[in-house]
C-alpha cells in the first residue's frame, strides 16, 4: 500500500507524541523491570520459575480484565480525563509494589498496578487515532514505541543499579516518582480529547462492548494482536535468569546488556516508523517476523557466551521484534471506525495483556530449574513455540492488511474522516 506524502506534525501534535511516549515509558518500565529483576526476585524470595511466571502473569491478567471492563464506556468520556484517572491509579499500584516484602503481597500489588496500568496503552492509542491521520501513524507509533526502547536504555539499567544498591523494591519507587511529575504535566498541558463524543449514541456500556466484539473485521484485529503478544511475552520473563544462569553473565553486566538493546531500539524504531509510512506495512511486518524467528531459535539454544556476542545477538533480535511491532500497530489502528475506537483499543489492549499473561504462565510451566543458580532447562522449547505462533501471526496480519486496504479504497470515494478532522 503506497502512502501519500506524509503531513508534517503541528507543535501541539509534537507535544501529544511526547507526553504519550513518556507515559508509555513509565508503564512499560514498570512491567519490563520485572524481567531483569527476575533472577534477584527468584533468589531473594526463593521462587521457582513457575511462581515467578505467575507473578508476571498477575499484572497481565488484571490489566486484561480491566481493559474489558473499561471498553464499554471508553468512548463516552473525555479521553484526557480517562488517561489521568487510570494513570493516578497506576501510580498508587506502583507505590504498593515498592512496599511489598513477601511474594503474596507482591502478587497483590502487581494485580492492582495492572488494573490501572493495563488500560493506559489503549487510551493512548485512541488519542493517537483521533488526532493523527493514518498517513502519520507509522511515525507516531515509532516515537510512542520509543518508550519501550527508552525503558531499556535508561529505566531498566538505572533500575538495576538501584536494585543492586538498595534492593529489588527501589526501581518501583523510581517509576512512581517520575510518574507523579508526568501526571501533573498531563493535567496542565494536555487538551481535552472529545471529538468522538459527538458520534456517540445512547447504547449502554455493555451493548457498546458487545457491538464492538460482534464485528467480524474487528475480531480479525483482536486475534492478530493476541497472537503477536503470546509470541512476544514468552521469552521476556526469564530473560535475565537465562542470561545469568545459562549465558554466564553477571548481575553487573545485565544493565549494560539492557542498555545496548535499548539504544538499538531507539535507533531502529523511528527508522521503521518512517519506512512504514512510505512502503507496504505488511511486507515490513512479514520480513521482520521471519528474521525474529531465526534469532529466537539461535538465542534460546545458546550456552555460556561472551558478553559482546550476547549484546550483538540481542540487537539483531530487537531489530526483528521492533520492526514488526510498529507496522502491526499502525495497520490494526486503521480497522475501527471513529465511534468505536476507544472500545476497540481497550478490547485490543485487554487481549494483548491476557495473551501476554497466558504466555508468561505457559513459559513458566515449560522452563524449569533444578536449584538456585542452576541453568534454566527447556528455554529453547520456548523459542520453537514462538516460531509456530509467529507463522500463524503472519497469516492473520495478512488479513488485517487486506481489510485496511479495502477501507482505504472506500475512503477514496468519500473524504476520509481523518482528513475532515484535520480541517
Amino acid at each position: 500500500m503506497q502512502a501519500q506524502q506524509p503531513a508534517p506534525f503541528t507543535g501541539y501534535q509534537k507535544f501529544v507524541i511526547f507526553i504519550l511516549a513518556i507515559t508509555q515509558f513509565t508503564v512499560i518500565l514498570d512491567f519490563m523491570v520485572m524481567s531483569p529483576l527476575g533472577d534477584m526476585l527468584m533468589k531473594s524470595l526463593s521462587l521457582k520459575p513457575q511462581a515467578f511466571g505467575f507473578a508476571v502473569s498477575a499484572y497481565a491478567f488484571s490489566a486484561g480484565i480491566s481493559g474489558l471492563l473499561t471498553a464499554g464506556f471508553a468512548d463516552k468520556f473525555d479521553r484526557k480525563k480517562l488517561l489521568l484517572f487510570f494513570y493516578i491509579g497506576f501510580i498508587g499500584g506502583t507505590i504498593f509494589c515498592g512496599l511489598a516484602h513477601t511474594y503474596e503481597v507482591l502478587v497483590a500489588a502487581r494485580i492492582i498496578t495492572g488494573l490501572f496500568g493495563g488500560v493506559i496503552g489503549s487510551i493512548s492509542m485512541a488519542i493517537i487515532t483521533d488526532l493523527f491521520a493514518l498517513q502519520q501513524r507509522g511515525r507516531v507509533m515509532g516515537f510512542i514505541q520509543m518508550g519501550f526502547g527508552g525503558s531499556q536504555v535508561l529505566g531498566v539499567p538505572i533500575g538495576l543499579y538501584l536494585a543492586n544498591a538498595w534492593g529489588w523494591e527501589a526501581p518501583f519507587w523510581m517509576v512512581a516518582a517520575l510518574s507523579v511529575a508526568i501526571a501533573l504535566l498531563i493535567s496542565v498541558k494536555l487538551q481535552p480529547v472529545t471529538q468522538h463524543l459527538a458520534l456517540q449514541n445512547n447504547k449502554s456500556a455493555f451493548k457498546h462492548l458487545w457491538s464492538t466484539v460482534s464485528k467480524s473485521n474487528y475480531r480479525v484485529g483482536f486475534a492478530s494482536t493476541a497472537l503477536l503478544s503470546i509470541g512476544g511475552f514468552m521469552m521476556m520473563p526469564f530473560g535475565s535468569a537465562f542470561a545469568i544462569n545459562n549465558l554466564g553473565l553477571t548481575n553487573q553486566q545485565l544493565p549494560m546488556l539492557f542498555m545496548v538493546s535499548g539504544v538499538s531500539s531507539l535507533v531502529i524504531m523511528p527508522l521503521i516508523g518512517k519506512l512504514s509510512d512510505k512502503i507496504d506495512k505488511f511486507k515490513i511486518f512479514a520480513v521482520a517476523s521471519v528474521w525474529m524467528m531465526i534469532m529466537c531459535v539461535v538465542y534460546t539454544n545458546l550456552g555460556v557466551t561472551p558478553l559482546l556476542i550476547v549484546m550483538a545477538l540481542n540487537i539483531l533480535m530487537m531489530i526483528g521484534i521492533m520492526s514488526r511491532m510498529i507496522p502491526s500497530s499502525a495497520l490494526t489502528s486503521a480497522i475501527p471506525e471513529q465511534a468505536d475506537r476507544g472500545a476497540f483499543m481497550s478490547i485490543n489492549s485487554s487481549l494483548q495483556q491476557i495473551a501476554g499473561g497466558i504466555a508468561a504462565a505457559v513459559a513458566g510451566m515449560i522452563v524449569t530449574q533444578q536449584g538456585k543458580g542452576t541453568p534454566l532447562l527447556n528455554y529453547n522449547i520456548v523459542g520453537y513455540v514462538i516460531v509456530g505462533i509467529s507463522i500463524v501471526s503472519i497469516l492473520l496480519m495478512m488479513r488485517v492488511n487486506n481489510l485496511t486496504k479495502k477501507k482505504m479504497d472506500s475512503n477514496k470515494v468519500v473524504i476520509p474522516e481523518e482528513a475532515a478532522l484535520a480541517h
